[in-house]
């Protein structure tokens, strides 16, 4: 008898792909990377290959409490250690992940620290260089053919209508 394969699988508000791997689906998830995707897969003793939406409900459900209760890993595999207001270890996914980065960044600038500001300009903020790479899409001293035979056609025509008197 063949298993039928989900073709979207819901974990922790996360639709995830049922043709991918256990593995790599569970990737999926922010906030979850492939440390931790592996961990999940061993505590649980989960075939990394096996189909995400070959999973039933159990195991679902047990992947889901493990991301939600994370005290079986050690600390160095949480995303939040040492959180600034409680000083506890926890692991962040989804939402909860991104709000608590952009309040994170925001008291960064609220007290005005080096990192706090270089967010505000929109700087690299881990000491990397400045000359070329952080532009993001503004590129500088780099004039496409397009621009450089229409200032050359606006060039002719000035001179053109410039005529001796």
């Amino acid at each position: 008898m063949e298993q039928k394969i989900k073709a979207i699988v819901r974990i922790s508000n996360t639709d995830l792909n049922g043709n991918k791997d256990v593995y790599n689906a569970l990737r999926k998830i922010r906030g979850i990377n492939f440390m931790y995707s592996n961990a999940i897969c061993n505590y649980l003793n989960l075939d990394r290959n096996k189909k995400a939406g070959a999973l039933d409900e159990k195991e679902i459900k047990d992947i889901e409490n493990l991301i939600e209760n994370p005290e079986k890993f050690p600390k160095w595999l949480l995303n939040r250690r040492r959180d600034y207001d409680t000083g506890e270890d926890f692991h962040l996914i989804g939402s909860k992940l991104k709000l608590t980065n952009d309040f994170d960044i925001k008291r960064l600038k609220k007290i005005k620290s080096y990192r706090g500001i270089r967010h505000a300009m929109g700087l690299p903020v881990r000491g990397q260089k400045t000359r070329s790479h952080f532009r993001g899409g503004r590129s500088v001293g780099v004039q496409k053919k397009k621009i450089i035979q229409q200032k050359a056609g606006e060039k002719k025509e000035e001179g053109k209508k410039g005529g001796k008197k």
